[in-house]
């Protein structure tokens, strides 16, 4: 990380950011810049240099949040309409983690409306596009924060992953993307999309720099009951075995992704690396189902309190009290949002919860429980981050089912709450990159962070 010193002020730093924000505004990265309080923060440290203060391990550093982070400047939005104009009384965990080591905010990041989506196409202030081809995706949900590392506007950058939700667009725009192991970072003051589900992590472009981003965030947080105690500062464990799932390179599988995991599966041989077929028909035939039914459960019963009365959009539409309720949530969600509403609802209500909802969550235990299976066999697992490269605006956005597909080889992990990473490896014979997928067992996050440089 390149922090700031006396021959790179802070200052200096912060200002080529906010210039490249500028310079790249077709690209619909910023949702907000916080041009103002940036400067005097960078000002404020410059001057601690000056006098021999200590300063913090990312002192002076221009960092961007996805906005479902919420902080005391500025609103928080999570690309949604209903959520305009929200101020949110307090900063989250991960922001005053990175804030107290100096860190310097310039500003929050599109994407998908709550989250809901694989593209940053169901935005409401439109989508962001892909940083190596502009008639591409970004990926979703976090493509505004993939593509603001990935155009060197900022040297890391805030994620929220769900389903796949960093990994995918680090993909799509040649970065590395950690979802960390469920609880290893906290989620309080984080938008909930799906609370079993939702891991905070981060974007950026080198190993070193994600190893320390979680030396600094990877703390047992009291305000979030599912963080985990402290692991992080332990060393890395040796990978001798690397698992692969067989199923995975078929013909569903974009030819350029399965080049890539075959020559980085080369590229492991060579240097000594044990290489282990697994086979995983839970994972692969159940995990994409399980998750389209846990997850809008979740999502249905997070986004109930969004009633027009509290906070955030209200309509003006509306004479009764139900009628308020219904018309600041039909005007205020996204099509996106709705449709998951309505499943969610579906597999919790009294008729369908056994058939689906239950059976779900009974799956997921089959889940876990092969992965636990796979590594007594491997050290670490490898796979494709998305069966495509990046798709091209507008493809899929009109096809949910197409667009859920997209997650198979990403919703696995989160299910089973274990550590997945996006690597950059490779490009497509159109120039798009392709990123290589690593995960591990719980709290093998290090390690995946440290095995991730073999692949270069």
């Amino acid at each position: 990380m390149k922090i700031a010193t006396k021959d790179n002020p802070a200052l200096k730093m912060v200002q080529e950011s906010l210039e490249k924000a500028k310079c790249c505004k077709n690209y619909n990265i910023f949702v907000s810049l916080f041009e103002k309080e940036a400067l005097e923060k960078a000002k404020e440290i410059d001057e601690k240099i000056k006098n021999g203060e200590k300063v913090g391990r990312l002192a002076g550093v221009p960092y961007a949040l996805k906005d479902n982070y919420l902080t005391k400047i500025g609103t928080t939005t999570a690309s949604a309409h209903i959520l305009e104009p929200f101020e949110a009384p307090l900063d989250a965990t991960i922001v005053k983690q990175l804030e107290a080591e100096g860190a310097i905010l310039i500003g929050k990041v599109n994407l998908d409306s709550f989250a809901h989506g694989g593209s940053t196409e169901n935005s409401y202030f439109g989508p962001t596009l892909n940083s190596k081809d502009q008639t591409r995706v970004a990926g979703g949900s976090s493509g505004g924060s993939a593509v603001v590392v990935a155009l060197d506007i900022v040297q890391f950058a805030t994620g929220s992953d769900t389903g796949g939700s960093i990994r995918q667009p680090a993909s799509f725009n040649g970065v590395f993307g950690l979802k960390p192991t469920y609880g290893a970072t906290s989620r309080y003051g984080v938008v909930a999309m799906a609370s079993s589900l939702d891991c905070m992590g981060f974007f950026t472009k080198t190993a070193d720099d994600l190893n320390l981003l979680m030396e600094i965030c990877a703390k047992n947080d009291p305000k979030d009951l599912t963080s985990l105690p402290d692991f992080y500062d332990g060393a890395a464990s040796k990978v001798k075995k690397v698992g692969i799932i067989k199923n995975f390179d078929n013909d569903s599988v974009n030819l350029d992704v399965r080049k890539a995991v075959k020559s980085a599966t080369e590229t492991l041989k060579k240097k000594g690396y044990e290489i282990v077929e697994l086979e995983m028909p839970v994972v692969e035939n159940y995990a994409l189902a399980v998750y389209y039914v846990i997850q809008p459960a979740e999502v249905a019963s997070n986004l109930s309190r969004y009633d027009g009365i509290r906070y955030g959009f209200r309509s003006k539409n509306s004479e009764r009290l139900d009628d308020l309720f219904s018309n600041t949530r039909d005007e205020g969600f996204m099509k996106e949002n709705k449709r998951r509403i309505m499943i969610g609802n579906f597999v919790l209500s009294s008729g369908s919860y056994d058939a689906y909802f239950l059976k779900a969550a009974k799956a997921r235990t089959m889940i876990i429980k092969e992965y636990e299976d796979a590594f007594k066999k491997c050290d670490v697992i490898m796979t494709p981050v998305a069966p495509n490269p990046a798709f091209k605006l507008g493809e899929k956005v009109n096809d949910p089912v197409a667009m859920y597909l997209e997650d198979i080889m990403t919703v696995p992990v989160n299910l089973a709450g274990l550590p997945g990473l996006s690597v950059p490896f490779s490009e497509s014979k159109e120039g798009l990159p392709i990123g290589i997928q690593l995960i591990g067992p719980r709290r093998s996050d290090k390690t995946l962070i440290e095995f991730s440089k073999e692949l270069n």
